[in-house]
């Protein structure tokens, strides 16, 4: 596939996202959403193609620590 295609596939894919989320956007906003995901496509073919090696594990899970009033609402000092 071409890069010119690619990019005409991802504009079309922009338009029709945007028809079914009945979001106005312009031709050019269009494009500068295109480009955008075209740059991310570039983005994870890189990560997606990083050898690893087996014995990776994967990061932890962010939890966030509760907020004070959580803690006084639970009981705790």
């Amino acid at each position: 596939m071409s890069a010119a295609t690619d990019t005409d596939d991802t504009a079309d894919y922009v338009r029709s996202a945007a028809r079914f989320l009945d979001l106005p956007l312009d031709e050019a906003q269009v494009h500068r959403v295109a480009g955008h995901l075209t740059r991310t496509k570039a983005m994870v073919a890189l990560l997606r193609d990083a050898p690893l090696a087996d014995d990776l594990e994967p990061a932890e899970v962010y939890c966030p620590a509760p907020f004070p009033a959580d803690d006084v609402e639970a009981g705790a000092p």
